[in-house]
Protein backbone atom coordinates (compact mmCIF):
# COMPACT_ATOMS: atom_id res chain seq x y z
CA UNK A 1 0.00 0.00 0.00
CA UNK A 2 1.50 3.15 -1.05
CA UNK A 3 1.73 6.27 1.83
CA UNK A 4 2.48 9.81 1.21
CA UNK A 5 4.78 12.43 3.84
CA UNK A 6 3.54 16.00 3.29
CA UNK A 7 5.15 18.47 4.53
CA UNK A 8 3.97 21.60 5.70
CA UNK A 9 6.19 23.64 3.18
CA UNK A 10 4.21 21.98 0.47
CA UNK A 11 7.15 18.94 -0.04
CA UNK A 12 5.69 15.76 -0.54
CA UNK A 13 7.28 12.07 -0.49
CA UNK A 14 5.85 8.80 -1.97
CA UNK A 15 6.71 5.75 -0.30
CA UNK A 16 5.26 2.43 1.13
CA UNK A 17 2.78 2.23 4.21
CA UNK A 18 4.66 0.51 7.23
CA UNK A 19 2.29 0.56 10.08
CA UNK A 20 -1.31 1.53 10.74
CA UNK A 21 -3.83 3.11 7.76
CA UNK A 22 -4.80 6.14 7.84
CA UNK A 23 -3.58 9.55 8.82
CA UNK A 24 -1.65 11.37 11.25
CA UNK A 25 -0.36 14.80 11.75
CA UNK A 26 2.66 15.70 13.75
CA UNK A 27 5.88 17.20 14.21
CA UNK A 28 8.58 15.91 12.19
CA UNK A 29 12.09 15.42 13.62
CA UNK A 30 15.01 13.06 13.04
CA UNK A 31 17.22 10.65 14.88
CA UNK A 32 20.49 10.24 14.30
CA UNK A 33 20.88 7.17 16.13
CA UNK A 34 22.26 3.53 14.24
CA UNK A 35 20.65 1.61 17.07
CA UNK A 36 17.67 1.71 19.50
CA UNK A 37 14.46 2.22 17.17
CA UNK A 38 12.49 0.21 19.85
CA UNK A 39 13.64 3.14 22.58
CA UNK A 40 13.06 5.37 20.40
CA UNK A 41 9.34 4.40 19.81
CA UNK A 42 8.60 3.91 23.32
CA UNK A 43 10.35 7.12 24.68
CA UNK A 44 7.75 9.56 26.50
CA UNK A 45 9.57 12.84 24.94
CA UNK A 46 8.56 11.80 21.24
CA UNK A 47 4.95 12.64 22.29
CA UNK A 48 2.96 14.56 19.41
CA UNK A 49 5.80 13.62 17.12
CA UNK A 50 6.64 11.55 14.17
CA UNK A 51 10.45 10.65 13.94
CA UNK A 52 12.69 10.03 10.99
CA UNK A 53 15.59 7.40 11.34
CA UNK A 54 18.30 8.77 9.66
CA UNK A 55 19.74 5.27 10.00
CA UNK A 56 18.87 3.63 6.49
CA UNK A 57 17.89 -0.05 7.99
CA UNK A 58 15.41 -0.38 10.63
CA UNK A 59 14.11 -3.07 12.11
CA UNK A 60 16.78 -5.54 11.16
CA UNK A 61 16.44 -6.82 15.37
CA UNK A 62 12.94 -7.20 15.35
CA UNK A 63 11.24 -6.11 18.60
CA UNK A 64 12.24 -7.18 22.49
CA UNK A 65 9.70 -6.34 24.82
CA UNK A 66 11.98 -5.64 27.19
CA UNK A 67 13.93 -3.39 25.61
CA UNK A 68 11.18 -0.53 25.92
CA UNK A 69 11.43 2.49 27.65
CA UNK A 70 7.48 2.94 28.49
CA UNK A 71 4.59 0.32 28.64
CA UNK A 72 3.78 1.47 25.03
CA UNK A 73 5.19 3.36 22.40
CA UNK A 74 4.59 7.31 21.86
CA UNK A 75 5.58 8.63 18.49
CA UNK A 76 2.42 9.11 16.13
CA UNK A 77 4.66 8.03 13.26
CA UNK A 78 7.71 6.28 11.87
CA UNK A 79 9.53 7.34 8.83
CA UNK A 80 12.32 5.03 7.55
CA UNK A 81 14.64 4.61 4.06
CA UNK A 82 14.18 0.82 4.18
CA UNK A 83 12.13 -1.42 6.81
CA UNK A 84 13.83 -4.43 7.38
CA UNK A 85 10.97 -7.22 6.65
CA UNK A 86 12.54 -10.65 8.05
CA UNK A 87 14.93 -9.82 11.50
CA UNK A 88 17.14 -12.14 12.40
CA UNK A 89 18.05 -12.04 16.27
CA UNK A 90 16.97 -14.57 19.02
CA UNK A 91 15.21 -12.08 21.56
CA UNK A 92 12.94 -11.09 18.41
CA UNK A 93 9.33 -11.60 19.92
CA UNK A 94 7.80 -10.01 16.81
CA UNK A 95 8.42 -7.41 13.45
CA UNK A 96 8.32 -3.89 13.68
CA UNK A 97 5.67 -3.33 10.97
CA UNK A 98 3.18 -5.80 13.30
CA UNK A 99 4.60 -3.54 16.56
CA UNK A 100 3.15 -0.53 14.68
CA UNK A 101 0.08 -1.94 13.34
CA UNK A 102 -1.14 -3.66 17.03
CA UNK A 103 -0.54 0.25 18.83
CA UNK A 104 -2.35 2.22 15.17
CA UNK A 105 0.38 4.19 14.32
CA UNK A 106 0.98 4.78 10.53
CA UNK A 107 4.30 4.75 9.39
CA UNK A 108 6.37 5.28 5.84
CA UNK A 109 9.27 3.40 4.26
CA UNK A 110 10.43 4.06 0.82
CA UNK A 111 11.61 7.53 0.60
CA UNK A 112 14.53 9.60 0.55
CA UNK A 113 15.59 10.25 4.66
CA UNK A 114 18.30 12.04 3.58
CA UNK A 115 16.70 14.74 1.89
CA UNK A 116 14.06 14.99 4.38
CA UNK A 117 16.74 15.31 6.84
CA UNK A 118 18.14 18.22 5.18
CA UNK A 119 15.07 20.04 5.03
CA UNK A 120 15.05 19.54 8.31
CA UNK A 121 18.43 20.97 8.80
CA UNK A 122 17.82 24.24 6.58
CA UNK A 123 14.34 25.13 7.33
CA UNK A 124 14.15 23.61 10.58
CA UNK A 125 11.56 21.05 12.43
CA UNK A 126 8.09 21.73 10.77
CA UNK A 127 4.99 19.94 10.63
CA UNK A 128 3.86 17.27 8.17
CA UNK A 129 1.43 14.48 7.75
CA UNK A 130 1.48 10.50 7.19
CA UNK A 131 -1.19 9.32 5.25
CA UNK A 132 -2.85 6.10 2.95
CA UNK A 133 -5.11 8.19 1.25
CA UNK A 134 -4.24 8.95 -2.50
CA UNK A 135 -6.30 11.16 -3.37
CA UNK A 136 -5.68 13.73 -0.86
CA UNK A 137 -5.53 17.47 -1.84
CA UNK A 138 -2.78 19.77 -0.96
CA UNK A 139 -4.89 23.17 -0.56
CA UNK A 140 -7.38 21.20 1.93
CA UNK A 141 -4.48 19.73 4.04
CA UNK A 142 -1.25 22.22 4.21
CA UNK A 143 -3.45 24.11 6.39
CA UNK A 144 -4.77 21.19 8.66
CA UNK A 145 -1.02 20.56 8.80
CA UNK A 146 0.10 24.13 9.55
CA UNK A 147 -2.48 24.70 12.70
CA UNK A 148 -1.49 21.50 14.20
CA UNK A 149 0.14 22.14 17.79
CA UNK A 150 0.91 18.84 19.98
CA UNK A 151 -0.65 20.87 23.41
CA UNK A 152 -0.24 19.24 26.68
CA UNK A 153 1.59 16.00 26.14
CA UNK A 154 3.24 15.55 29.67
CA UNK A 155 -0.34 15.00 31.10
CA UNK A 156 -0.92 13.08 28.38
CA UNK A 157 2.93 10.85 29.39
CA UNK A 158 3.01 10.80 32.97
CA UNK A 159 1.74 7.98 35.22
CA UNK A 160 -1.60 8.08 36.33
CA UNK A 161 -0.86 7.26 40.12
CA UNK A 162 2.27 6.82 42.36
CA UNK A 163 4.53 3.90 42.44
CA UNK A 164 7.25 2.66 44.60
CA UNK A 165 10.01 0.27 43.66
CA UNK A 166 11.51 -1.13 47.23
CA UNK A 167 14.94 -0.82 48.11
CA UNK A 168 16.93 -0.48 50.85
CA UNK A 169 19.36 2.70 50.20
CA UNK A 170 17.73 6.37 49.78
CA UNK A 171 14.88 7.10 49.18
CA UNK A 172 14.45 8.80 46.08
CA UNK A 173 11.06 10.83 44.42
CA UNK A 174 11.19 11.07 40.73
CA UNK A 175 8.49 13.19 39.06
CA UNK A 176 7.40 11.32 36.13
CA UNK A 177 7.27 14.39 33.40
CA UNK A 178 7.40 11.73 30.45
CA UNK A 179 9.99 9.51 32.14
CA UNK A 180 11.71 6.54 30.95
CA UNK A 181 12.03 3.52 32.75
CA UNK A 182 15.88 3.53 32.53
CA UNK A 183 15.65 6.22 35.28
CA UNK A 184 14.54 4.56 37.82
CA UNK A 185 16.48 1.55 36.79
CA UNK A 186 19.54 2.97 37.53
CA UNK A 187 18.45 4.66 40.46
CA UNK A 188 16.73 1.11 41.85
CA UNK A 189 20.19 -1.02 40.81
CA UNK A 190 21.70 1.46 42.63
CA UNK A 191 19.67 0.34 46.01
CA UNK A 192 17.37 3.08 45.77
CA UNK A 193 14.01 3.15 46.72
CA UNK A 194 12.44 4.79 43.98
CA UNK A 195 8.60 6.58 44.65
CA UNK A 196 7.31 7.60 41.34
CA UNK A 197 4.83 10.41 41.08
CA UNK A 198 2.27 11.88 38.74
CA UNK A 199 3.52 15.21 37.11
CA UNK A 200 0.53 17.10 38.74
CA UNK A 201 2.18 16.04 42.25
CA UNK A 202 2.05 18.74 44.48
CA UNK A 203 5.56 19.94 45.75
CA UNK A 204 3.92 19.54 49.68
CA UNK A 205 2.96 15.40 48.87
CA UNK A 206 6.28 14.87 47.71
CA UNK A 207 8.14 16.93 50.37
CA UNK A 208 5.77 15.35 53.12
CA UNK A 209 7.32 11.70 53.16
CA UNK A 210 10.89 13.49 53.54
CA UNK A 211 13.24 11.63 50.54
CA UNK A 212 16.00 11.73 50.42
CA UNK A 213 16.68 12.89 47.08
CA UNK A 214 14.31 14.23 44.50
CA UNK A 215 14.54 13.58 40.31
CA UNK A 216 12.48 15.64 37.88
CA UNK A 217 12.62 13.49 34.79
CA UNK A 218 13.03 13.79 30.93
CA UNK A 219 9.49 14.69 29.16
CA UNK A 220 7.98 16.16 25.86
CA UNK A 221 6.57 19.33 24.88
CA UNK A 222 7.51 22.92 24.99
CA UNK A 223 8.91 23.57 28.88
CA UNK A 224 6.98 27.01 29.50
CA UNK A 225 3.34 24.95 28.67
CA UNK A 226 4.27 23.19 32.12
CA UNK A 227 3.01 26.76 34.34
CA UNK A 228 1.81 24.40 36.95
CA UNK A 229 4.53 21.96 37.23
CA UNK A 230 7.05 25.04 37.51
CA UNK A 231 5.10 26.57 40.38
CA UNK A 232 5.42 23.26 42.14
CA UNK A 233 9.71 23.17 41.42
CA UNK A 234 9.70 26.22 42.74
CA UNK A 235 8.95 24.83 46.35
CA UNK A 236 11.24 21.72 45.81
CA UNK A 237 13.70 24.26 44.87
CA UNK A 238 13.44 26.02 48.20
CA UNK A 239 14.30 23.57 50.08
CA UNK A 240 17.75 21.83 50.64
CA UNK A 241 16.80 18.44 49.68
CA UNK A 242 19.35 17.07 46.58
CA UNK A 243 17.70 17.34 43.40
CA UNK A 244 19.16 15.51 40.08
CA UNK A 245 17.06 16.53 37.02
CA UNK A 246 17.30 15.50 33.35
CA UNK A 247 16.22 17.01 30.09
CA UNK A 248 12.50 18.68 30.06
CA UNK A 249 13.31 18.62 34.23
CA UNK A 250 16.41 20.45 34.03
CA UNK A 251 14.62 23.22 31.48
CA UNK A 252 11.29 23.63 34.09
CA UNK A 253 14.18 24.09 37.17
CA UNK A 254 16.16 26.69 35.03
CA UNK A 255 12.25 28.53 33.91
CA UNK A 256 11.56 28.23 38.29
CA UNK A 257 14.81 29.94 38.44
CA UNK A 258 14.15 33.06 36.15
CA UNK A 259 16.22 31.67 33.29
CA UNK A 260 14.76 30.66 29.97
CA UNK A 261 14.18 28.81 27.37
CA UNK A 262 13.86 29.11 23.18
CA UNK A 263 13.27 26.36 20.96
CA UNK A 264 16.15 25.26 18.70
CA UNK A 265 15.70 24.92 14.66
CA UNK A 266 15.95 21.36 14.41
CA UNK A 267 16.60 19.92 17.94
CA UNK A 268 19.43 17.07 19.35
CA UNK A 269 18.17 13.80 18.83
CA UNK A 270 20.34 10.55 18.72
CA UNK A 271 23.13 8.79 20.94
CA UNK A 272 26.29 10.43 19.12
CA UNK A 273 26.02 14.00 20.60
CA UNK A 274 29.34 15.46 22.08
CA UNK A 275 29.28 17.22 25.61
CA UNK A 276 31.86 18.92 27.56
CA UNK A 277 31.96 19.05 31.59
CA UNK A 278 33.03 22.66 31.91
CA UNK A 279 34.80 21.97 35.04
CA UNK A 280 36.88 18.70 34.00
CA UNK A 281 37.09 20.07 30.44
CA UNK A 282 36.19 16.17 29.72
CA UNK A 283 33.98 15.28 26.57
CA UNK A 284 31.23 12.40 26.60
CA UNK A 285 29.36 10.89 23.78
CA UNK A 286 25.30 11.48 24.79
CA UNK A 287 21.99 10.43 24.12
CA UNK A 288 19.83 12.92 23.48
CA UNK A 289 16.02 14.06 22.51
CA UNK A 290 15.35 17.34 22.95
CA UNK A 291 13.91 20.60 20.98
CA UNK A 292 14.30 22.91 23.08
CA UNK A 293 17.24 24.43 25.23
CA UNK A 294 17.83 26.79 28.16
CA UNK A 295 19.41 30.04 27.39
CA UNK A 296 22.85 30.60 29.70
CA UNK A 297 22.99 34.25 28.72
CA UNK A 298 19.19 34.35 30.89
CA UNK A 299 21.25 33.16 34.15
CA UNK A 300 21.19 34.48 37.08
CA UNK A 301 24.82 33.63 38.07
CA UNK A 302 24.25 34.03 41.41
CA UNK A 303 21.70 30.75 40.66
CA UNK A 304 22.77 28.66 38.57
CA UNK A 305 25.98 28.80 36.05
CA UNK A 306 27.09 26.08 32.88
CA UNK A 307 28.18 23.03 33.88
CA UNK A 308 27.73 21.09 29.99
CA UNK A 309 27.74 22.81 26.74
CA UNK A 310 27.25 21.08 23.36
CA UNK A 311 30.73 20.44 21.44
CA UNK A 312 28.33 21.10 18.26
CA UNK A 313 26.48 24.55 18.73
CA UNK A 314 27.64 25.48 22.24
CA UNK A 315 24.35 25.39 23.67
CA UNK A 316 23.77 24.47 27.21
CA UNK A 317 24.13 21.00 28.18
CA UNK A 318 23.92 20.74 31.92
CA UNK A 319 23.53 23.67 35.09
CA UNK A 320 25.57 23.82 38.33
CA UNK A 321 23.03 25.54 41.16
CA UNK A 322 25.07 28.00 43.63
CA UNK A 323 24.82 27.59 47.33
CA UNK A 324 22.15 24.47 46.43
CA UNK A 325 22.91 20.72 46.30
CA UNK A 326 21.47 20.60 42.95
CA UNK A 327 22.55 19.95 39.48
CA UNK A 328 20.44 19.22 36.16
CA UNK A 329 21.52 17.89 32.58
CA UNK A 330 19.88 18.24 29.43
CA UNK A 331 21.65 15.11 27.90
CA UNK A 332 20.53 11.48 28.85
CA UNK A 333 22.68 9.73 31.46
CA UNK A 334 20.64 6.50 31.53
CA UNK A 335 20.89 6.40 27.15
CA UNK A 336 18.90 3.92 26.17
CA UNK A 337 19.60 4.08 23.61
CA UNK A 338 23.01 5.19 23.75
CA UNK A 339 26.21 5.00 25.12
CA UNK A 340 26.68 5.31 28.76
CA UNK A 341 29.63 7.72 29.22
CA UNK A 342 27.70 9.54 32.00
CA UNK A 343 26.34 7.11 34.04
CA UNK A 344 28.43 8.27 36.73
CA UNK A 345 26.06 11.54 37.41
CA UNK A 346 23.60 9.08 39.10
CA UNK A 347 26.63 8.22 41.20
CA UNK A 348 27.34 11.94 41.77
CA UNK A 349 23.93 12.42 43.05
CA UNK A 350 24.20 9.27 45.73
CA UNK A 351 26.99 10.85 46.53
CA UNK A 352 25.30 14.41 47.09
CA UNK A 353 22.56 12.21 49.38
CA UNK A 354 24.68 10.66 51.11
CA UNK A 355 26.98 14.03 52.04
CA UNK A 356 23.44 15.62 53.04
CA UNK A 357 22.23 13.21 55.24
CA UNK A 358 25.45 12.85 57.22
CA UNK A 359 25.63 16.77 57.40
Amino acid sequence: MKAFLILEDGHVFTGTSIGASGEVISEIVFNTSMTGYLEVLTDPSYAGQAVTMTYPLIGNYGICSSDMESKRPWVDGLIVRELSRLPSNFRSETTIQQFLTEHGIPGIAGIDTRALTRILRESGTMNGMITTEEDFSLPEVLPRIKAYRAGRVVERVTCQEAYTLPGEGFRVALLDLGAKQNISRSLHQRGCQVTVYPAATSAQEILSVHPDGIMLSNGPGDPKECVSIIEEIKTLYQTDIPIFAICLGHQLLALATGADTYKLKYGHRGGNHPVRDLETGNVYISSQNHGYAVDAKSLDPSVAVPAFENVNDRTNEGLRYVGKNIFTVQFHPEACPGPQDSGYLFDRFLKMMEVKKHA
